[in-house]
């Protein structure tokens, strides 16, 4: 039986849904968003370039997924007290966003001249904000923690931007957020695969009767350099640093004119995803690191890529 020539992930017609010219203050760019429902309403936390290179994370808010209005002021800027200021020097960058128990688990990259560390944050009515920790020592990026306890510990999927295992997913747990430990590598890149260069979580997990069902990012370098595409693979419930497969396919690569042509060309990037009640999912994407889109997918679709036509987890 021929395969399906249609996309596993239809684009919305009037992407993109945000630019920098929907945001009431001066940025360059608009990228790299988590997105969760909160009351009812879509909450996007995206980040942005200033004209001084340095990024900070804004808050746009919308009623049906694609319209969104900015607030007047930005959500995250680098801290003033210590011990967060000296390690947000730099900006906050690529948030996600986890709904925990009663309220909502944010990390991002925090940037200075110590490197990237990761930093997490709390909030419960997206207009008040509590620093918690600084959860990686550096050089870490694209921690997403799954939305409940397993096992009774907090987890997360992380990417250590290191060439030892190069630019690979790893799974660790935590009793209380802030001390992680039981580390384990559980996703590489593939030799001369469209995710050979690096592989890194994207949005928070999300719970099927299946498995957890990650959407992650993968990098090809090319003679015209990087390509960022998606990707999805499957978790075990219980278990979750065990793999049930990771789709041998992409899921979405750079294709409209905003995704291969920007700050950063050839990239699609995702920093959150929000699962309907009707079985789809609603993706997020940073299009060339300069604005935002989305596109739908059905859940039982992507969990049918991981498991029937899947690739080695680890080589």
């Amino acid at each position: 039986m021929a395969e399906s020539k249609e996309p596993i992930v239809r684009r919305y017609e009037k992407n993109p849904v945000l630019t920098k010219h929907d945001v009431p203050y001066p940025v360059e760019t608009v990228h790299n968003a988590g997105v969760v429902k909160h009351n009812g309403k879509y909450v996007m936390l995206f980040r942005s370039h200033l004209r001084n290179g340095r990024s900070i994370i804004g808050l746009a808010e919308s009623s049906d997924g694609v319209r969104f209005a900015v607030r007047p002021e930005p959500f995250i800027t680098p801290a003033k007290a210590e011990p967060f200021a000296g390690y947000e020097a730099f900006g906050v960058e690529d948030p996600r966003i986890c709904p925990m128990e009663d309220g909502y688990l944010i990390t991002y990259s925090a940037y200075s001249q110590h490197g990237v560390r990761v930093a997490l944050a709390r909030t419960t009515d997206f207009e008040r904000l509590e620093r918690i920790s600084l959860i990686t020592q550096a050089d870490y990026r694209n921690v997403v923690i799954f939305p409940e306890k397993i096992g009774g510990r907090y987890a997360r999927l992380d990417r250590p931007h290191s060439e030892i295992s190069p630019w690979s997913i790893w799974i660790s747990y935590s009793p209380d957020l802030v001390h992680w430990g039981d580390a384990k590598v559980v996703i590489k890149p593939m030799t001369y695969h469209w995710d050979e260069m690096k592989v890194g979580p994207g949005a928070t997990p999300i719970k099927t009767e299946k498995g957890w069902l990650n959407i992650f990012h993968g990098v090809f370098k090319t003679m015209d350099g990087a390509v960022y595409r998606l990707g999805v693979a499957l978790h075990d419930l219980a278990d979750p640093s065990r793999v049930l497969g990771v789709a041998d396919d992409w899921i979405l690569q750079p294709e409209d004119l905003w995704e291969i042509s920007g700050y950063v060309h050839n990239v699609v990037f995702c920093c959150g995803a929000v699962a309907e009640d009707d079985g789809t999912v609603k993706i997020y994407w940073g299009g060339a690191d300069t604005v935002m889109c989305v596109g739908t997918a059905m859940i039982a679709d992507l969990v049918d890529l991981c498991l029937s036509n899947p690739r080695p987890a680890l080589e």
